[in-house]
Order: C-alpha cells, then sequence, then structure tokens
C-alpha cells in the first residue's frame, strides 16, 4: 500500500466525486450548513474506530451474520486476544454489542448504518483497482 499525501488525496477525492453519483437518491448536503464541533468529533471518533484493517474485516464479518470470537478468529486468521482487543475498540465506539449466550459472547453490529460506512469504502477503493 503507497503513502498518499493529503494534496494527492483531495485531488483523489474531487476526482472521485466528479467522476461518480453513488447515491442519485441522497439529497445534495447543504455546504453552508455547519454541524455541531460535538457532532463532528463523535463523527471524527467513529471513523477512527473503523480505521483499522481488522476492525472492518469484522465489520464486515458481523454484517454477514452474528459472530463470537472464536468463529472471527477463525474466519479471519488473526490471533484470539487481538480480535478481543478489537471488539472492545469496536463496541466502545458503539459499532457493536455482544450478549453472552452460556460460556460465548455472541457480538453483532448495532446497526446496518455503520456497516454501509465500511462497505462504501472498500467499494470505493476497489473502484480505483480498475
Amino acid at each position: 500500500m503507497s503513502t498518499v499525501t493529503s494534496e494527492t488525496a483531495s485531488h483523489a477525492l474531487r476526482a472521485t466525486a466528479e467522476q461518480h453519483d453513488h447515491s442519485p437518491d441522497r439529497p445534495a448536503v447543504d455546504p453552508a450548513h455547519r454541524r455541531p464541533a460535538v457532532i463532528l468529533g463523535a463523527a471524527g471518533d467513529l471513523l477512527r474506530a473503523l480505521a483499522a484493517p481488522v476492525r472492518i474485516a469484522i465489520v464486515l464479518e458481523l454484517r454477514a451474520a452474528d459472530r463470537c470470537v472464536h468463529e472471527l478468529v477463525d474466519a479471519l486468521g488473526v490471533a484470539q486476544p487481538l480480535i478481543s482487543q478489537h471488539l472492545r475498540v469496536l463496541k466502545s465506539a458503539g459499532v457493536v454489542y455482544g450478549e453472552r449466550h452460556g460460556r460465548e459472547v455472541v457480538y453483532r453490529l448495532v446497526d446496518e448504518h455503520l456497516s454501509h460506512i465500511v462497505v462504501d469504502a472498500v467499494a470505493h477503493v476497489e473502484e480505483g483497482d480498475r
């Protein structure tokens, strides 16, 4: 994976926005509408919680089905302590929650909005590979 400067990333985002309209049914966001700093801060915290390849993979797995830790370990080929650490980050960010079933905790996404963020980010990167 190459390092991208902010100028290059900004140019790429502008070019992509000009070429693709992925959400034709979504109303345009009024750029003059300023959101409160607390909302922007919370959105930044959420995006930081999602900003790790293993956490992205966990969200994609949980999008398909609820899973316990050992199922995530098997599916992702990552050590159990690392999966648990990433689940703690996702849980504290409100992305996932766990429900105890006997000796296991089954994790699921809090809602589908968050999986859409991840799916759209992955799709955006995949489109750039063409």
